[in-house]
């Protein structure tokens, strides 16, 4: 006798979430509450950037697919054109990306970014973040941590064209420290 049609889907989701938290997709993704991974990135400024800075700033790494591409491209200019509502905060923040150096030098300047961009060509930050995509490229999700490194909140459903407004948004509803 076959199962019923919602019984089958039912079946085959739960299959699917298994198969997800075994390979670790779900299973070890950074939650609220969570210390960020530590990590030293080549900024497009030409330093090192880390976790924690010596000025007890909070940190937001903005995480975005590939450099030149269209959502990408519309992300940066957001927080190139509107930067002056996050410099309101003692928040250091930052687009990252596992992209050549170069390309998000040629990139950030390209959308005059005031900022830097991070590159993560080992991938090793961005799989610590959990988003390390299938395809080997960045998911476009932004992180936000306080002083000490821990995550306070996490937007996995970004808005490239309102990217700016909604982390200035998210840092008042946080009560991030203000300059």
């Amino acid at each position: 006798m076959r199962q019923p049609l919602a019984m089958r889907t039912l079946v085959t989701l739960l299959a699917l979430f298994g198969t997800l938290c075994s390979t670790g997709s779900l299973a070890n993704a950074l939650q609220v509450g969570d210390r960020a991974p530590d990590f030293e990135l080549p900024g497009t400024d030409g330093n090192t950037h880390t976790l924690v800075a010596a000025d007890n700033s909070w940190l937001v790494v903005a995480w975005f697919p590939k450099a030149y591409t269209s959502g990408c491209t519309i992300e940066c200019k957001s927080l190139a054109e509107n930067g002056h509502l996050l410099n309101q905060y003692n928040v250091r923040y930052y687009m990252a990306s596992v992209d050549a150096l170069a390309d998000n030098q040629g990139f950030a300047a390209q959308q005059e970014a005031d900022f830097p961009l991070l590159s993560d060509t080992s991938k090793r930050v961005a799989e610590q973040f959990g988003v390390l995509s299938a395809g080997g490229y960045a998911k476009r999700h932004t992180f936000y941590m306080n002083a000490n490194g821990t995550i306070v909140a996490i937007d996995r459903n970004v808005q490239p064209s309102t990217s700016a407004e909604d982390m200035a948004a998210m840092l008042a509803k946080l009560e991030a420290p203000q300059r």
